[in-house]
């Protein structure tokens, strides 16, 4: 598979114009297209951001990012073994504030071989390929 695993703070920020990284997003965003590499999200993912962007943005923009996202991404299952990855780096790194969430998109992210695309220093934290 070809593409990069998104992380919720870039497909957030691409959504508020308030947040610090908005630009940025805008800008990765258009390299993307411009190198033909697919946004792929799991489905935690999804959830968490469309619940962030229903909580501050409201659920018009809630609802809009559901559409860009069902036409603009490949979305991806999470398999159990990627859950149980996910709560071993949990586990690895008992002094960081990896979510379940984080540590189950650098599963996804080894199993698939794919870089993430993120803001979060956890991902260099738990050694998983960040997309830059």
């Amino acid at each position: 598979m070809r593409g990069v695993l998104a992380d919720t703070g870039p497909l957030y920020a691409a959504y508020d114009s308030s947040d610090r990284f908005h630009t940025r997003a805008q800008q990765e965003l258009l390299v993307l297209s411009q190198q033909a590499l697919p946004v792929v999200v799991i489905y935690p993912v999804l959830l968490e951001c469309q619940s962030l962007l229903m909580k501050r943005l409201g659920p018009i923009v809630g609802r809009r990012f559901l559409e860009d996202m069902r036409v603009g991404t490949l979305w991806v299952e999470p398999k159990p073994r990627d859950y149980d990855g996910g709560i071993q780096r949990l586990q690895k790194y008992p002094d960081q504030a990896i979510t379940l969430c984080d540590g189950t998109i650098a599963a996804v992210a080894q199993r698939l071989g794919l870089p993430i695309w993120t803001y979060d220093f956890h991902f260099d934290v738990m050694f998983s390929q960040v997309w830059r």
